[in-house]
């Protein structure tokens, strides 16, 4: 854990007793902070006063007394209206921040040159925050890794010289980090989510922006219009951009080009990485994470072989296409993570013969986005609240079956992927849903841990 000592002496309000909340509480408790915490839940609050943690309803504290309100992730700030206990900070004039907000904090208090690597984006934050940590680690490097990837940031080692952080921030985070300055900031690539929280796609943006604006070095993708955007405004802040891209070459920056990473500078174009025969970084939207990675690296002074290297050994992120295993040519992919279309879509632009299980609670738009990825469906089997819908978009377009359940949709796409005996690229089974998964599953982890189950369970597996 690391102990925040930069409101020693204080009293801070925490509000949110999840994971990230309880933590924040016993980081500022053991940085001698006087800490009050709420939350609208009473198995929360229950287990917070069982760990030691002063547990009042905030609407019944002097908020005079209060140096800041620390607002975990996933409460309302703005949208769809802010939490009563944010309408209270605002009314006294406190300010709100979040548990990365405390780390940086600590962090340039503390160890101000310990690197701190940032990553944002819609889709291929996790995968690229993975693949940047294994880099580092696989270069002989001290590193943390945390944030959004799963493991709050204020439970890491504290900060020293030569430990490096490698820290994933979601967009809720950012909006409660206004100090947030990485060594690297990384931004990937902007679509539309989250809308129910920041209203609109600019203020989605605006947000995003920020982690790269107050950054030592900024990579940002550039394939899609609003992230281009946002490349040309922070350079014209003074920071130094690195540009990004899965297959447009860029004059200043790194690109992928054939399975090739490629650093690109005045002087030359030089490969510093090769994805051939990595099935962790298969398709384009890897060859981004790569290309991110390895700018990452590269801003942190690293050498074009040591980021070849590592590149070669990274296992991958569960439930992000992972493949679970085979069944003669068939293979099994596991890419639960893909909770919006967006990222279906890059999981259906990486193979060619696809019985593909999707479905789940939809969002916006649900499938309508995939139709040119339709003729690479060999059959669609659907389930969840989103199966009706899904099915009428296919309709005609490609063969298709109401599964309903994952148990029922494995069992049928495995029997007709086996059966497929085609010349030609190899079946695919994959779970790729473009939906969350909130009708069926608590998380898309559980939903990815079915499905492998599943896939575990069948005869003649090998992995």
């Amino acid at each position: 854990m690391i102990p925040v000592r930069v409101f020693a002496g204080r009293r801070v309000a925490v509000f949110g007793l999840g994971g990230s909340g309880l933590v924040s509480c016993q980081a500022l408790v053991a940085g001698g902070t006087d800490v009050v915490a709420w939350d609208d839940g009473e198995a929360s609050r229950l287990k917070a006063a069982e760990a030691g943690i002063a547990v009042r309803d905030l609407r019944a504290e002097d908020w005079s007394t209060i140096a800041a309100l620390v607002l975990a992730p996933g409460v309302p700030l703005t949208h769809p209206v802010p939490h009563w206990s944010v309408e209270l900070a605002r009314a006294h004039g406190v300010e709100i921040i979040g548990d990365v907000e405390l780390f940086v904090r600590e962090r340039r208090a503390t160890c101000p040159d310990a690197p701190l690597v940032c990553i944002t984006g819609t889709n291929g934050k996790s995968t690229t925050t993975a693949l940047i940590a294994h880099l580092l680690r696989a270069a002989g490097c001290d590193v943390q890794m945390g944030g959004n990837i799963g493991t709050a940031v204020l439970s890491l080692e504290p900060p020293q010289p030569g430990r490096h952080y490698v820290v994933e921030c979601s967009s809720f985070q950012i909006d409660t980090t206004p100090t947030l300055d990485p060594t690297v900031g990384i931004h990937m690539n902007l679509s539309e989510d989250h809308l129910d929280r920041h209203g609109t796609m600019e203020n989605y943006a605006a947000i995003k922006q920020r982690l790269v604006a107050g950054a030592r070095t900024a990579v940002i993708g550039i394939d899609d219009p609003l992230s281009s955007a946002m490349a040309d405004r922070v350079e014209q802040t003074g920071v130094a951009v690195v540009r990004i891209s899965n297959h447009l070459p860029v004059a200043h920056g790194v690109y992928a080009d054939r399975g090739h990473i490629v650093e690109a500078s005045t002087a030359a174009a030089t490969v510093i990485g090769d994805l051939t025969g990595i099935d962790s970084l298969r398709g384009a939207h890897n060859a981004q994470n790569a290309a991110a990675a390895s700018a990452a690296l590269r801003a942190l002074g690293f050498e074009p072989r040591t980021i070849m290297a590592g590149l070669r050994t990274f296992p991958g992120l569960a439930h992000r296409m992972e493949l679970v295993g085979r069944i003669g040519r068939v293979q099994f992919v596991n890419d639960s993570k893909a909770t919006n279309a967006d990222s279906t879509a890059q999981a259906l632009a990486s193979f060619e013969r696809i019985y593909l299980i999707a479905g789940g609670k939809p969002k916006s738009g649900g499938i309508t986005s995939l139709t040119s990825f339709f003729p690479r469906i060999a059959k669609a089997y659907l389930i969840g609240v989103a199966a009706e819908e899904f099915a009428a978009t296919l309709d005609g377009k490609a063969a298709t079956v109401i599964a309903g359940t994952m148990a029922e949709a494995v069992r049928l796409a495995s029997a007709d992927a086996c059966a497929d005996h085609r010349p030609g690229a190899d079946p695919v089974v994959l779970l790729s849903p473009a939906c969350a998964s909130y009708d069926q599953y608590r998380n898309f982890e559980l939903r990815g841990d079915h499905f492998r189950d599943l896939v575990l369970a069948l005869d003649g597996l090998s992995r």
